[in-house]
């Protein structure tokens, strides 16, 4: 096996607060060797260099990319599966990585061969989870529920012209995660992950409910009444289109709700 050390953290370059971001400070301020996966050279990337980290331009996408990042690398982290599984399986087999830590989503827990969902996000997720499965990889699952972040950002919208959230949770009840608190879990593991691998760890918020706690929550925050409307998904996604938000996940019914919040944008 070759490894000169590094842990390889894809997405690395991501907006302040991202899980790849986060994880690779957390992991130099460690001192780690990290090699950061980024998509362009720009600002980000240069940022990122100056923190000691080693930055590579890569597209998911491209296997010749992923196989050339990957290699020397003993450590890595994939973040949300913009490319296929089995492309991930395939490179690290051949890269011959010892812990593969993979960003999945607390919905994949609810789905199977028989019973997934429409969003086509959330089916990649448990589709790239088999393909790691069966590559016999030492592979560590995560699986967060909604990101706190991805989930402000779909709501303030509407609290901060009607005082309302309005989004298509039915009764519903969620429990939002923070990116930091991801990160954290995400680093723990890389730095030393034989205890880990086979695991598959969930992650979710300190308290789950429904929208109307949330909105509660929103009113005791903001000093002013703030209320839980529910709408349809299709109503929600022109709304995203308004807002410039694609590719957000529309997961499964549950309960009386419409749409799972147990995903991420």
């Amino acid at each position: 096996m070759v490894d000169d050390g590094f842990i390889l953290v894809t997405g690395a370059a991501g907006q302040l607060g991202s899980v790849g971001r986060t994880v690779t400070g957390l992991l130099l301020d460690r001192g780690f060797s990290v090699r950061a996966m980024v998509r362009r050279e720009d600002e980000r990337a240069a940022s990122l260099r100056a923190s000691g980290a080693q930055v590579v331009v890569g597209d998911l996408l491209k296997p010749g990319d992923v196989y050339r990042v990957v290699s020397g690398c003993g450590q890595v982290y994939f973040g949300m599966s913009v490319s296929a599984g089995y492309l991930q399986a395939a490179v690290a087999r051949e890269a011959g990585v010892n812990a593969l830590v993979n960003m999945s989503q607390m919905t994949v827990s609810e789905m199977s061969i028989q019973s997934t969902t429409p969003s086509h996000q959330q089916r990649q997720h448990w589709l790239s989870e088999q393909a790691l499965a069966w590559s016999g990889l030492p592979v560590v699952t995560i699986r967060p529920t909604m990101f706190l972040e991805s989930f402000l950002q779909l709501a303030a919208p509407s609290v901060r012209k009607r005082d309302r959230i309005e989004l298509p949770f039915g009764r519903g009840k969620t429990s939002p995660v923070a990116a930091a608190d991801v990160a954290q879990v995400v680093a723990v593991v890389l730095a030393d992950p034989v205890p880990h691998l086979g695991q598959i760890y969930e992650l979710t918020g300190p308290q789950s409910q429904d929208l109307d706690g949330v909105a509660r929550e929103f009113s005791a925050a903001l000093n002013r009444q703030v209320t839980y409307s529910d709408i349809s998904p299709e109503e929600w996604e022109q709304k995203l289109k308004v807002q410039g938000i694609a590719g957000t996940s529309v997961g499964p019914s549950f309960g009386d709700g419409r749409v799972a919040p147990g995903g991420s944008l």
